[in-house]
């Protein structure tokens, strides 16, 4: 009897070693995050073979590295692109590129749960609590009801307002393809990709575009879909459900402070440099709206809304660069550290600086781990931008430093703006762009946590003495 009763024990704690290692994840499984990573390099690998098929190439079949950079920047929402998908690209390869900016910027996030749904898996809390983290939630619980309801929510946006771009761009093209690039720019927008396709195109006309159409219309319905698609799932979800605005999580009330603070900081900043710039001789209205949508577009889309870019004032071009270094907020169709990051460092530091004991806004206290999460984004970022710029000037010589900055910069920040620089990229600096493109879309925290050791050391149990380094 007590044989039978050991041998039941037994059995159940093998059962429970069994889940308890599923749970956790064996030797030769792969947490969330790798799984992530390794997803996003899959849907990279097969888009590159997509775009190298016959029919894609407008004149002949794309090369291996036109196909992989465009790929890549299509798949992290970049838009930085060494081909002209306009004249480049047949319909089926502007189509297939569309497929790869949807999945890229709303689709990719959803894809990492919906995948462990249909192969009949739960998600176990290891991976929800991962998963909730990039996504900037609260409680795991939340995350498919939140991702189906926005989902939904954000097709009806992309869909509805490419109809009125297409009405309103029937004044260009005929309404079939006025329509056609309604929908496929509103998906650009709203996933603040950049990629567009009126450069090479002419009008009804026979005037050539020089990027997106201009006009305070156009201007305007752009600049709203990035913004909206700049704000992330999860200030989305709360917008969305209908909360009164003063019954918004402090996350959803700091992310809006904080983007409409950068919005009208670039504004105010890109008008005062460019108002006798490439803008002198505009109409008032005309350097509003222009300075609006691109201190909108600066944070991680990537059109250009300002006239002859890459003549901008140096003013411009760093105060362009801060802000995509900051870039959208969290679990967004964006990069940059984020503007969650950047508010964690200034409440941080603005409570440092009165004294008190934690990271402190209005009644609320934030977890000192919050803060040491967004220190090491924001070391691991300068870090990274530091070497890869480096990179680019060793390997490109006729690059300025502002050049290969800027073009670094943009790439981390999925932004896709340029200097002018990409055309001259070697086979070197493709793929150290390409590196960065990959790493802003996942974010520095997100990789680290895939190479990691997925276990702790039991050292890491262990106390150690304290002493003190000297920082002042």
């Amino acid at each position: 009897m007590n044989k039978s009763i050991k041998q039941r024990v037994d059995q159940r704690r093998d059962r429970t070693s069994k889940l308890l290692q599923h749970h956790h994840g064996d030797e030769f499984g792969l947490p969330i995050a790798a799984r992530i990573v390794l997803g996003l390099l899959g849907l990279i690998i097969i888009g590159t073979l997509l775009l190298m098929l016959p029919g894609v190439g407008n004149v002949e079949r794309l090369s291996f590295a036109e196909a992989s950079f465009t790929a890549t920047s299509a798949l992290t929402v970049t838009g930085l692109s060494i081909i002209t998908p306009a004249t480049d690209l047949t319909t089926i390869g502007k189509v297939l590129l569309l497929a790869l900016i949807q999945i890229g910027g709303v689709g990719f996030m959803f894809i990492a749960v919906v995948a462990l749904r249909l192969i009949g898996r739960r998600i176990y809390i290891r991976d929800r609590l991962t998963l909730t983290s990039s996504l900037g939630l609260e409680s795991p619980a939340d995350i498919l009801h939140l991702l189906k309801r926005v989902f939904i929510v954000i097709l009806g946006i992309e869909f509805g307002t490419g109809l009125l771009l297409g009405f309103h761009w029937m004044r260009y093209f005929s309404a079939p393809k006025a329509f056609a690039y309604g929908i496929f720019h509103a998906i650009s927008a709203f996933c603040n990709a950049g990629f567009d396709l009126f450069n090479g195109e002419f009008d009804q006309d026979g005037e050539a575009f020089i990027g997106i159409p201009s006009d305070d219309v156009s201007l305007l319905l752009l600049g709203g879909l990035i913004l909206v698609g700049g704000l992330g799932i999860p200030v989305l979800g709360e917008i969305f459900s209908g909360r009164k605005p003063h019954h918004y999580s402090l996350n959803t009330r700091v992310t809006l402070l904080v983007v409409v603070a950068l919005t009208l900081f670039g504004w105010i900043g890109l008008f005062a440099a460019e108002n006798s710039g490439v803008l002198a001789g505009a109409p008032l209205n005309e350097r509003l709206v222009r300075t609006l949508f691109q201190s909108i577009s600066n944070r991680t889309a990537g059109f250009a809304g300002l006239p002859q870019f890459d003549a901008l004032s140096a003013a411009s071009i760093l105060l362009i660069m801060a802000m995509m270094f900051v870039g959208c907020a969290p679990a967004s169709m964006g990069g940059g550290i984020t503007t969650g990051t950047f508010s964690v460092l200034l409440i941080a530091l603005r409570s440092y600086a009165r004294g008190d004991e934690k990271a402190r806004i209005g009644r609320r206290s934030l977890e000192p781990n919050t803060v040491r999460r967004a220190a090491a984004i924001l070391t691991v970022s300068l870090g990274l931008l530091f070497i890869a710029t480096w990179l680019i000037l060793l390997t490109h010589p006729h690059f300025t430093l502002a050049q290969a900055f800027f073009e670094v910069v943009s790439a981390f920040a999925t932004c896709g703006l340029s200097v002018g620089a990409t055309g001259g990229l070697n086979w070197f600096g493709r793929i150290v762009i390409m590196g960065m493109m990959f790493w802003g879309r996942l974010g520095p925290l997100t990789l680290i946590i895939a190479i990691s050791q997925r276990r702790r050391r039991a050292a890491h149990l262990v106390k150690f003495p304290e002493e003190q380094i000297l920082i002042g």
